[in-house]
């Protein structure tokens, strides 16, 4: 057996598509070459390596180690943080588009591709930096501004990109699948980012040339990583939405004639076979979609209580416990590997008991982990083992929290205009998400001593809040 067959009729069912060229829109009837889908589902899994590479550079420790050189204040960081999130308002709009637009490979390169090159003018600021032509505070803003136009841009793509993805990788299949992606490019983070905390931290003309090094090869694997989509099955949403399924799919076929005499033949038999049942129909208005709503809830208030306290670890480290940048790389690398040795086991689990349980047990840990920054100093054991250890539990904890998020909203979303519920779900943990940085970013600058410590302890109690819509939330197949 050389295909397989591609199932549009029940809304749990998800199989491969495969690898496509335009311009030849084929029926989801059509048997899909096992080689193709391997190819398009290892073309994804080197995206999120060379994605990661692009993500140490243009973000996390790196990134804020450069606004500490520079001398930014905890309202900047805190802004760093919430740009990103509140960015996602623009979502919706991007879903709107993508389902316009008649590929999603083109237009992940119009979105995601121009907010990539974006950073090369950070680059060139920060040679002019170098040479005196720009000051730091000049510098501070360029930072923000390429953060804000690059996100709004990224968040264009992004839900276009979920759905593309969603559609390629089986519904049983999930967990594993992402697990193994995700660890693939945590292994690429344990490997790259200790060596580019070094680089920019003992670079001969100082930190500040070490990372816009480190930035423009950023800047260039992330191209790479957009290359690698080409081999990934592409999909013509507007053929996705005349047919009322987005499981139409573009082909490469050399026996064309043949195939669209069949597909004639059972066009109307697949319509007929698509349509949704009456409980489903009602399912694709978000707002009569009480558990997309629940997971909403939950969402939202999640993103806000982790967003509390999260952007301002590295903040504690760099600034107020005053450890080099190489360090902190190091620290951040273990939670790499963490995340790596455990992404597939998490992957597995969830296969096996469901999302939801894993999220609320492991919800309580993680909701716990910032009271364990509590009492940390600049002392040999706190330095050596306390926080490599805690580290390593963030890693191994958020690892199931991302992967679990993930598959949960994968499989609640129905399969008819998946783009939409994704763009929203991010519009609203993005604007929540912001508010919590920009709530906590306040508290860290006008508190009073031990700032940082009692927003950590705020952020532990919204998080064990949070999980509370998840005792009511229905996972597809699990209830």
């Amino acid at each position: 057996m050389d295909s397989v067959q591609v199932e549009t009729t029940a809304p749990l069912t998800l199989e491969f598509p495969q690898i496509a060229l335009p311009p030849t829109a084929i029926s989801p009837n059509s048997r899909i070459p096992k080689d193709t889908i391997r190819t398009s589902l290892k073309a994804s899994t080197a995206d999120s390596v060379l994605a990661s590479v692009y993500s140490l550079g243009t973000g996390g420790i790196l990134l804020s180690n450069l606004l500490v050189e520079l001398g930014a204040s905890p309202v900047v960081f805190g802004m760093l943080c919430s740009i990103p999130m509140l960015v996602n308002l623009i979502q919706p709009l991007g879903a709107y588009l993508s389902e316009r637009s008649t590929s999603r490979f083109q237009y992940s390169l119009r979105t995601h591709g121009i907010g990539r090159l974006l950073w090369l003018i950070l680059v060139i600021g920060i040679a002019s930096a170098s040479w005196g032509v720009v000051d730091t505070q000049q510098l501070v803003i360029l930072t923000l501004l390429i953060v804000l136009f690059s996100n709004l841009l990224g968040g264009l793509g992004t839900a276009s990109w979920l759905s593309w993805v969603a559609m390629i990788v089986p519904r049983r299949l999930r967990g594993r699948y992402f697990g193994l992606r995700s660890s693939a490019a945590s292994l690429t983070n344990l490997v790259c980012v200790p060596i580019a905390g070094l680089l920019v931290s003992h670079w001969y003309g100082g930190s500040l040339q070490g990372y816009g090094l480190v930035l423009l090869v950023s800047v260039v694997f992330g191209i790479m990583g957009l290359g690698c989509q080409y081999f990934q099955v592409d999909m013509n949403p507007r053929c996705l939405r005349l047919q009322a399924t987005q499981n139409t799919y573009y082909g490469k076929l050399t026996q064309t004639s043949e195939i669209q005499s069949e597909v004639a033949k059972d066009e109307s038999s697949e319509v007929a076979q698509s349509i949704d049942p009456p409980q489903n129909q009602s399912a694709n208005s978000v707002w009569k979609n009480s558990n997309f709503l629940i997971f909403l809830l939950y969402f939202s208030f999640w993103t806000l209580a982790v967003n509390l306290s999260s952007p301002f670890f590295n903040l504690y480290m760099l600034d107020t416990l005053d450890l080099d940048v190489s360090y902190v790389t190091i620290y951040n690398s273990l939670q790499a590997g963490a995340t790596l040795l455990m992404l597939i086991l998490w992957g597995r689990l969830a296969d096996k008991i469901g999302n939801r349980p894993i999220l609320i047990c492991i919800g309580i840990l993680v909701a716990a982990t910032p009271l364990l920054w509590l009492g940390i100093s600049v002392n040999r054991l706190d330095i050596w083992l306390w926080l490599p250890l805690l580290h390593i539990l963030i890693g191994g904890t958020w690892a199931a929290i991302d992967l679990c998020n993930n598959n949960i909203q994968l499989a609640i979303a129905p399969t008819q205009n998946q783009s939409i519920y994704f763009a929203i779900a991010a519009a609203v943990a993005g604007v929540s998400g912001a508010l919590g940085t920009t709530i906590g970013s306040f508290i860290a600058q006008f508190a009073q001593s031990g700032g940082l410590l009692s927003l950590f302890v705020l952020s532990g109690l919204f998080r064990l809040v949070a999980l509370v819509p998840l005792m009511f939330l229905q996972e597809p197949q699990r209830s």
